[in-house]
């Protein structure tokens, strides 16, 4: 069995943190890996000292219950309209376009959850890294890119509507209602 099979059946029951550390390092290699659900992805040969700073950042993040860490703050709405009839119930971690439910990963959700929550507002790659994945790391940004492709691709699969825009060399505006 591979490491994205592995990657995979770990999904299937737990939500524990899953780093692939691997030789193949090919751009499809990366989507594949964070894909199947690999919260970062590292490509042979790298620093050790990179990879105990990625396990330090995945360990700020907390790993729990979601009415426990993702629970809309009192300043946000609970429930957000993202106009034409996607909705994002932040108390239920529950994503729906025109009642069907949209399955995405806990990045994907706290991606959308962030965007969707400054709509309209252009928000840059690092605001995201900080935010989403909770670490200050400077470096390769392309992990923001590659999961928000995975979420335009989700949505795309209940509707046709594009509500997340790249604005390029900068970050993300959501277009909503």
């Amino acid at each position: 069995m591979d490491g994205v099979e592995v990657c995979r059946r770990i999904r299937d029951t737990s939500d524990c943190y899953v780093v692939m550390l691997t030789a193949r390092a090919q751009e499809i290699d990366v989507l594949i890996g964070l894909e199947v659900g690999a919260d970062d992805y590292i490509a042979k040969p790298f620093s050790p000292r990179e990879l105990t700073a990625r396990v330090a950042a995945l360990f700020r993040r907390p790993r729990g219950a979601p009415d426990q860490t993702r629970a809309a703050s009192p300043a946000s709405p609970a429930v957000i309209d993202g106009g034409a009839g996607l909705l994002v119930d932040r108390n239920a971690h529950l994503v729906t376009i025109d009642g069907d439910v949209v399955d995405l990963t806990r990045t994907e959700y706290d991606l959308l959850c962030h965007l969707a929550a400054r709509s309209g507002t252009v928000v840059p790659r690092g605001e995201l890294l900080r935010e989403v994945w909770d670490t200050e790391f400077t470096g390769d940004s392309h992990v923001v890119d590659v999961h928000v492709a995975n979420l335009r691709r989700k949505l795309r699969l209940h509707s046709t509507t594009s509500w997340i825009r790249t604005v390029r060399g900068v970050g993300f505006r959501f277009d909503g209602a």
